[in-house]
């Protein structure tokens, strides 16, 4: 790719704030760093990656609102995280996981393993479990 050519998407995610090297070549032939904000196709892509997260985190909160999931899902979506991954941080099972994110289960942990949940996701226990807080981003 010459080094005029190298793409540069005015209209991308990061707002110009991030640029990534590419390697380009100059009228001699000679291979240089070239700083590129995006390009189109790219943008497109994240854009859409994005607009899923935030359609589920939406979901969760929804449901966490209608008293069908706990905090927990909406906080697993929110950091873009699977059951999983919060199963290894807090040191336990990825099914109880899957059963603390219903409200049965997880209105019944105890404050230890709320601690646990709360430091996996950097917030305070009282932040875990506050649903009001989620009723006040309601559009």
């Amino acid at each position: 790719m010459e080094k005029d050519q190298v793409p540069q998407d005015q209209v991308n995610l990061n707002e110009g704030k991030l640029a990534k090297l590419y390697y380009a070549t100059d009228d001699k032939g000679h291979y240089v760093k070239v700083n590129s904000i995006g390009w189109e196709p790219e943008t497109v892509a994240m854009q859409q990656a994005w607009d899923v997260v935030f359609d589920e985190v939406e979901e969760a909160r929804t449901k966490v609102l209608q008293g069908k999931a706990s905090p927990l899902l909406y906080h697993i979506r929110k950091n873009i995280m699977t059951h999983a991954m919060v199963a290894s941080y807090a040191s336990t099972f990825g099914f109880m996981v899957r059963l603390h994110c219903y409200p049965y289960f997880f209105n019944k942990l105890s404050r230890k393993t709320l601690e646990r949940y709360a430091y996996t996701f950097r917030i305070t226990v009282e932040e875990l479990t506050d649903i009001e807080s989620l009723r006040k981003n309601d559009r």
